[in-house]
């Protein structure tokens, strides 16, 4: 059921398969992002949504407010959902987000099972990798309706995404209309830019040039447009400094400020909702 996720190898891009060969270092055991998601008070969740190619496993996590929520739909990194999304689904859940964090490779997996059923790393990249872009979007946009028909949601929705995901929340600004803003977190652009109408926030690594020697085109670009894109490159960075600015294992500095500055600056990008 799930075989037709997949695209074919050849037709695998080849920005995707540079993704494959330079991402930053996935710290494995991620021990200390799962000590963060226990601490947590927030109430989270795991649900099964069904979607157009099969049912798509979805990590959630509520605000403690008195108030409904506006939306925030993650996308993980070409890892898989792994414990360091969800910290990150929590963290900003704490800001007063309902948090939607779609495992992309539900189904996909050993036993039909999703990103924590593959074997290594290796293996969840290869299968991040082929995902079928037109099956990524129609899973995207099932988490996005389901989370949009909570009780405690207000109807706003916004997409967020990290490394593969963060060119995927770039991608999705292009079929989503509703969408409210749209962050990415050193990812590429989109091949087409016109059907975008929600505001772009770039956040980007100064150490990354795989990625961040596309700004200033897609600066150009969406300016020709008519298009709202503000990105942002932190100094001496590398890829996945939000990841790695919060890993004890991390030996750059810059990662930590980068990754503090990008939170400050997502916060209040976040308030103008």
């Amino acid at each position: 059921m799930k075989n037709c996720r997949f695209a074919a190898l050849a037709r695998v891009s080849l920005l995707t398969l540079v993704a494959v060969l330079f991402a930053a270092p996935l710290a494995a055991p991620q021990d200390w992002a799962k000590q963060i998601l226990d601490r947590s008070p927030r109430h989270q969740e795991w649900v099964n949504i069904p979607s157009p190619h099969g049912t798509v496993q979805a990590f959630i996590v509520y605000p403690q407010v008195s108030r409904k929520a506006p939306v925030l739909l993650m996308i993980h990194e070409i890892f898989g959902l792994t414990d360091w999304v969800r910290s990150m689904a929590d963290d900003l859940a704490a800001h007063g987000y309902i948090v939607i964090a779609p495992d992309l490779l539900s189904g996909t997996g050993p036993n039909g099972g999703g990103s924590s059923a593959y074997p290594d790393q290796d293996a969840r990249v290869k299968a991040v990798s082929m995902l079928n872009p037109d099956s990524v979007t129609a899973e995207l946009n099932a988490a996005a309706d389901y989370a949009l028909k909570l009780p405690a949601a207000s109807g706003k929705l916004a997409v967020i995404g990290f490394c593969w995901g963060g060119g995927q929340s770039f991608r999705f600004a292009t079929n989503r209309h509703d969408l409210s803003a749209a962050y990415v977190f050193y990812g590429p652009p989109p091949k087409e830019l016109a059907a975008i109408t929600a505001p772009v926030y770039g956040f980007y690594a100064g150490n990354d040039a795989r990625i961040s020697s596309t700004v200033p085109a897609t600066q150009t670009a969406m300016a020709a447009a008519g298009k709202k894109y503000q990105p942002v490159i932190y100094k001496d960075a590398g890829h996945g400094f939000m990841r790695m600015g919060e890993d004890p294992s991390n030996t750059n500095p810059a990662n930590t400020t980068a990754r503090n500055e990008a939170l400050t600056r997502l916060e209040h990008l976040l308030k103008k909702m």
